[in-house]
């Protein structure tokens, strides 16, 4: 079986997610580290062009979006679940609001002034601005919107002590065991935590506090590290796994064999183009060919992307 391959970069509060979730599962894994910020040459062969972070890549196949990791991260090994029995619905819902809503409040939090002063201070002031440049471009052309910092102060508690009820009522973890709404509202408090100006908007809160220690303290399992290169070189010798099998018709008449473009919602919504090989109803699989790269398999989910006809 090929090995695990995080492409990521330490900063990033979805790769977070991403290796909580390695290290929740016992998984041993190879580490890619790639530029926070666009081009990225070594990836973009594998991804066609896929900017956000991370990308989960085995052997030939390209996982984009760590709701579709996760669900990869079930297939290399079942347990410890990411999904409890009997709450999928309500682990990936909630995990699914967590990425979106209490992710744009913490971002909105942590680039305010003072948290970026503390942040990138001594980066050189030539990286800041292509950092702020690119990250302006991230949003362009998506559904997600800015959420105002005097909002996101004003709306911070209100989200906060819904947590500490939570936790009060369920013990250690959101819904009693460790699932995968632990580690998609943990990256974002995270986030938060790099700074001493933000750390207090999650350790004002006693039971959250605690809660995310416990989450944190699960780890990042056990990796090496791979140049981007040799991944390249490692999905070029590889062949896509077999598809997936699933009785499932698209909703909007797509067609396997089709040639789409699959891009996401709500930001980084660059457009990856190839042919349609799986359309199911929590996945999409592109195939795709680079000289580079040779022939690979590009994963998305359904929800939170769309597909458009090429």
């Amino acid at each position: 079986m090929s090995e695990l391959i995080l492409h990521h970069y330490p900063t990033s509060p979805f790769s977070e997610k991403a290796r909580l979730m390695l290290g929740f599962k016992g998984l041993s894994w190879r580490s890619v580290m790639i530029s926070p910020i666009m081009p990225k040459p070594d990836l973009t062969p594998l991804t066609g062009g896929y900017r956000k972070t991370p990308v989960l890549q085995v052997g030939a196949d390209i996982y984009c979006d760590t709701a579709i990791i996760a669900r990869r991260l079930e297939q290399e090994k079942a347990l410890p679940t990411l999904f409890p029995d009997d709450q999928e619905f309500t682990v990936a819902s909630f995990a699914a609001w967590a990425d979106s809503v209490v992710f744009l409040h913490a971002i909105s939090l942590a680039f305010q002034p003072e948290s970026m002063q503390q942040r990138m201070g001594r980066l050189p002031p030539e990286a800041v601005k292509a950092f702020m440049v690119d990250r302006a471009g991230l949003f362009t052309g998506g559904s997600a919107m800015r959420v105002p910092l005097e909002l996101a102060k004003h709306q911070w508690p209100t989200l906060m002590t819904r947590l500490e009820q939570q936790l009060e009522h369920n013990g250690d973890f959101l819904f009693g065991a460790p699932s995968l709404a632990d580690f998609s509202l943990a990256h974002a408090l995270w986030f938060l935590k790099q700074s001493s100006v933000t750390a207090p908007l999650v350790d004002d809160y006693p039971a959250v506090a605690a809660w995310y220690q416990r989450v944190e303290g699960l780890g990042h399992g056990a990796f090496k590290e791979l140049s981007s290169t040799d991944a390249v070189e490692i999905a070029r010798n590889a062949t896509p796994a077999a598809l997936p099998e699933e009785d499932f018709v698209d909703p909007n008449g797509f067609e396997i064999g089709q040639k789409v473009a699959i891009s996401a919602v709500d930001y980084g919504c660059d457009p990856v183009e190839g042919e349609l090989v799986f359309s199911g109803s929590e996945e999409l699989i592109l195939r795709r060919e680079d000289e580079r790269a040779g022939v690979v398999h590009v994963h998305f989910p359904r929800f939170g992307f769309r597909i458009e006809a090429r």
